[in-house]
């Protein structure tokens, strides 16, 4: 027995070594972009910028056109309807046409389709030649052919396209906003507001805090440093001239077919380009943020599916068709980006080593013969620092969350960080499965995510701090107001 306690021990130190060093790099690349948001912030306190806070300030857009909505659908025929609705009440007396993209293997999701499109006129349907869920890109190119022959006969060119999916809950002044702010960016990107699923307070709640802190933080630090700002694929606005320049440059057609998450990709595109990004947070007519609501999965499998597909696309296949830059910033925020498959196995390492740790603890208790070594000092600074580095990231999430949506909801954070990191762990096993079998000539296909579409009701707009579009210093100035 004392030979296998003092291999556990052995095995204990050395990952925790080896976990201490990961997660004090990781710790370092996360404060930084906390202390460069705090600096953001006073830099444009000090220089007395006058926000705008709501939709209203910006003004009307100086050449009003017609806005695409992409809506590529594959088994969404539970959600579609009642979103195509919703689209059509909330955005009365908006000039827009939507192309809903659907296979024709997939009769029930054209079926609803074709209802709502014999309700609603500004509805198109659009039948992908391919029968199976090929890639979303595949479905998104198939809508941009169509939109260009939709261009021609009617004589028109559309001011930009937006990209929604099934399970959205759209903004009444969504539109207006593009139509605004399209005229001095080639991105504009709204902030997702993820909807926990009735009785999924962890799984489906876990997307709340994380895409709070990405959208009201991390992205707004990115887009201050100059980098590329990452589409979110819903609630995001391209200038109709930015897709053709890229379609020009990628043979024809803006979206990646063989990617898996062409939304990130095409946000990196648009910078290389040069293009002007913003991610904007401004209120509405009715005072509430103008954001993109929408429920992701409420169970452990279907978020682990979901995120693999995610890892696999940005950390891994997006990895060898974008590579890296010349740009110190943009190299920064990708190699971040990168390390999230590797940041799950360490957190794996990091739950092992918590195993091994409680098996020791057991056996000085139950084994009154049992002397244990103890730690190093190395292992011990790296255990203080750790654990202080994961009180900081509490701290600052549960803050975030608070801002956003109240103190009871902040209050669940820590659980839904560590349903975050278990669903993290399987997702990176797949995803790392999921990229060996591509490198070896497997297809990537768009693998169905169950949706399910929130009530208005459960929705109702509530008095958060809105981010504002600062005037003084131009328009790549968008960030937090105070």
């Amino acid at each position: 027995m004392g030979e296998w306690l003092n291999c556990i021990e052995l095995a204990q130190h050395e990952l925790l070594l080896f976990c201490g060093i990961g997660f004090v790099i990781g710790a370092a690349d996360d404060i930084a972009i906390d202390l460069l948001w705090v600096v953001r912030r006073c830099v444009l306190a000090l220089r007395g910028c006058a926000p705008s806070r709501y939709l209203g300030q910006l003004g009307p857009p100086r050449g009003p056109g017609p806005i695409a909505i992409f809506l590529p659908l594959w088994d969404e025929s539970a959600v579609v309807g009642r979103m195509l609705e919703a689209c059509g009440v909330r955005w009365q007396g908006q000039d827009y046409r939507i192309f809903a993209g659907v296979y024709p293997n997939d009769p029930a999701t054209r079926d609803a389709v074709t209802l709502a499109a014999a309700r609603d006129p500004r509805v198109h349907l659009i039948v992908n030649g391919a029968p199976d869920p090929t890639t979303k890109a595949d479905c998104l190119n198939h809508l941009w052919r169509a939109l260009i022959a939709f261009e021609a006969e009617r004589g028109l060119t559309v001011k930009a396209v937006v990209l929604h999916d099934a399970e959205d809950l759209v903004h009444t002044d969504e539109l207006a906003l593009f139509d605004r702010l399209i005229e001095d960016f080639e991105l504009v990107q709204l902030p997702v507001r993820a909807v926990p699923v009735p009785g999924s307070r962890l799984v489906s709640g876990h997307y709340r805090d994380e895409f709070i802190e990405a959208h009201d933080k991390q992205l707004v630090v990115r887009s201050w440093l100059g980098a590329g700002l990452p589409s979110a694929g819903v609630g995001c606005a391209f200038s109709r001239a930015m897709l053709e320049t890229i379609a020009a440059r990628e043979g024809g057609l803006p979206f990646c077919a063989e990617s898996l998450t062409e939304d990130y990709e095409l946000g990196l595109k648009v910078r290389e380009l040069e293009g002007r990004q913003t991610i904007v947070h401004l209120a509405g007519r009715d005072g509430s943020l103008i954001c993109t609501r929408c429920c992701f999965p409420g169970r452990f499998v279907d978020s682990a599916r979901q995120k693999a597909r995610w890892l696999t696309g940005i950390s891994l296949a997006g990895w060898d068709r974008l590579g890296w830059t010349r740009c110190p910033a943009e190299c920064w925020m990708r190699f971040r980006d990168r390390r999230s498959v590797f940041a799950a196995f360490l957190l794996l390492a990091a739950y092992v080593t918590g195993a091994l740790t409680l098996t020791l603890w057991i056996a000085v208790r139950w084994l009154p013969d049992y002397r244990p070594q103890g730690l190093s000092g190395e292992a011990d600074w790296l255990v203080t620092i750790t654990a202080l580095a994961l009180l900081w990231r509490v701290v600052v999430r549960c803050w975030l969350v608070a801002r956003a949506c109240g103190w009871r909801e902040a209050l669940w954070s820590p659980a839904r960080l560590l349903t975050g990191n278990l669903i993290a762990i399987v997702a990176a096993t797949r995803a790392l499965r999921q990229y060996i079998g591509y490198c070896l000539g497997s297809r990537l296909t768009w693998e169905k995510t169950s949706h399910y579409f929130p009530e208005a009701d459960d929705l109702a707009p509530r008095p958060t701090p809105v981010e504002h579009l600062s005037t003084r210093i131009g328009p790549a100035m968008i960030g937090p107001a105070e």
